[in-house]
């Protein structure tokens, strides 16, 4: 993740306070696929938005295995706390400080700079970098396995970022692949470097192959194993 942040990296690990207690992010993982997100910070509009529909997801993420550490924010747990509450009302709810994930106090910034979070682009009113919307997913084994990065004036799209996790399941444990705009329960593409015969064996559901000008066979379907 430092140096490039390159699919594979190993995740760093850390120790740090949250509103939960304080964690060793590897060991909070276990064998879970996790997600780390960043924010700006508490008490701002857009990530109270993206933390409430989290919070809404958080029983389909929780039925895939996943560990959500939402909120990697420069205030500290008092704050988090607090904003929690605003959160759980923003969603309608009883408004609490408990949310279905930790949310983690970095004040000194020291994580955010450890991962590379900052974006020099956008200023706030002293002008200071502001930290970027970031998505890691780690998996089971401490590696990299999804980095998305949005400005802080854009939310993130946590419908999409499930649908992602899912996706990295499923190509985890199948030779398969999900094509453009791929839902869960549509048809996934057969790798093509699978020889025809072999995938008529794993694939009982039928392989289904587009026919194309060139004549080459690699548009190959079948349904969600």
């Amino acid at each position: 993740m430092p140096g490039g942040r390159l699919l594979g990296d190993v995740a760093p690990n850390f120790e740090a306070n949250t509103t939960t207690g304080r964690i060793c992010f590897q060991d909070f993982l276990g064998n879970s696929l996790g997600i780390l997100f960043s924010h700006p910070r508490d008490f701002t509009p857009v990530c109270s938005t993206e933390l409430g529909r989290a919070a809404k997801l958080a029983p389909e993420f929780a039925k895939r295995n996943v560990k959500l550490i939402i909120a990697l924010s420069i205030d500290h747990v008092e704050d988090h706390l607090a904003w929690s509450k605003d959160i759980n009302a923003y969603n309608g709810e009883e408004p609490t400080e408990k949310l279905p994930f930790p949310i983690i106090d970095d004040k000194n910034w020291d994580l955010f700079i450890l991962l590379g979070m900052l974006d020099p682009a956008e200023k706030d009113e002293k002008d200071m970098p502001v930290t970027a919307r970031v998505v890691f997913v780690i998996g089971p084994d401490k590696k990299l396995k999804l980095y998305i990065i949005y400005p802080a004036t854009t939310g993130r799209n946590f419908d999409d970022i499930l649908r992602v996790v899912t996706s990295l399941q499923l190509t985890a444990e199948k030779r398969v692949a999900t094509p453009v705009d791929w839902k869960d329960g549509d048809s996934v593409m057969v790798l093509p470097m699978i020889p025809e015969e072999e995938a008529k064996k794993l694939f009982l559901k039928g392989v289904f192959t587009k026919e194309l000008p060139s004549g080459k066979k690699y548009l190959c379907s079948t349904p969600q194993p």
